[in-house]
């Protein structure tokens, strides 16, 4: 302790002692040079999705290619990753997929809605008809509708995979794997532990959602008769009860909204800030040295010997 406070002493010394020849010794470049500039400065303005930057990147125009650029615009050109990739030939899967899907799901809800317009007319001219609804038909049709979306997921996911796989960490990659899918940018970071966290809070704050949805159309039911003098309602639940649980359970599945929306949030940002982190290094190994030094004509901006002090940083 005696030694470290004699170190100190002595360095405070040096400083004081040579701080009015210091500035002496850098030449007037060292307290002037501008490290950044407007242009090359990474500002938020500069990374925002356009079109030019899109068409060039799908080109190879650019030498510098963005993930979340051609994710943006292929969500809207569908295909586009694929062109970047040079992977032409799932085009014709892609959009004969999609393009089928689309075309049974409209063919059957057509068949559907028929059915429905027949039953309709039938039980105007006859209340006890039992002229059958086709909900085959209207089954098939979400189906095929459900399979068009997820070959359309399947194609944002597969262009994400196949940008730049040989880089890794990747945090654009990270962030979109759990836009995609929650979860899976931890799994890409092999933070495994995590996913049961974030499943428990999604699943959680859809359970509500649905619990409190219920409550709300109950007592908004409720409501709403006890509130019509024509209605006939003779319940315990008495109109003004009913529409403040009413508010209540609205407000309430309104928050499991919100809820679900900062959970998914969370995470996409959670798997984008710890890719990035996965080269930094921590060490148990921090210290602080600080040392006498000369400086000499040498250097990038000295202009002549000095004394100065040295600090160097070990983490």
């Amino acid at each position: 302790m005696k030694k470290a406070l004699i170190f100190i002493f002595t360095a405070v010394l040096c400083i004081t002692v040579f701080q009015t020849r210091s500035y002496a010794q850098f030449k007037s470049e060292a307290f002037s040079q501008s490290y950044a500039t407007e242009d090359s400065a990474d500002t938020t303005e500069s990374s925002v999705f356009s079109l030019k930057d899109f068409y060039r990147q799908l080109t190879h125009k650019d030498s510098i290619a963005k993930v979340g650029t051609l994710f943006a615009g292929s969500t809207v050109l569908i295909g586009g990753q694929q062109i970047y990739q040079r992977q032409y030939w799932k085009l014709p899967v892609i959009y004969g997929g999609i393009g089928a899907g689309i075309g049974m799901g409209i063919h059957y809800r057509g068949l559907y809605n028929k059915s429905l317009d027949a039953y309709n007319a039938a039980f105007e001219l006859d209340p006890e008809t039992t002229l059958a609804v086709d909900t085959k038909s209207r089954n098939l049709s979400r189906l095929m509708f459900a399979a068009s979306g997820a070959i359309y997921w399947a194609t944002l996911m597969d262009g994400v995979y196949n940008f730049e796989r040989d880089t890794y960490p990747h945090a654009g990659k990270a962030a979109i794997y759990s836009l995609l899918l929650p979860g899976l940018g931890q799994a890409y970071n092999h933070e495994y532990w995590k996913i049961p966290i974030y499943w428990g809070g999604l699943l959680g704050a859809g359970h509500f959602w649905s619990l409190n949805r219920t409550n709300f159309q109950r007592f908004r039911r409720i409501y709403l008769e006890a509130s019509d003098p024509e209605s006939g309602y003779n319940g315990s639940i008495s109109a003004s009860t009913a529409q403040y649980y009413r508010d209540v359970y609205r407000r309430y599945r309104d928050y499991s909204v919100l809820a679900f929306a900062a959970v998914y949030l969370i995470q996409v940002i959670d798997a984008n800030i710890f890719a990035y982190m996965q080269d930094f290094e921590i060490t148990d190994d921090l210290s602080l040295n600080i040392s006498p030094t000369i400086i000499t004509p040498d250097l990038q901006f000295a202009s002549n010997f000095g004394l100065g002090m040295s600090v160097g940083f070990r983490f």
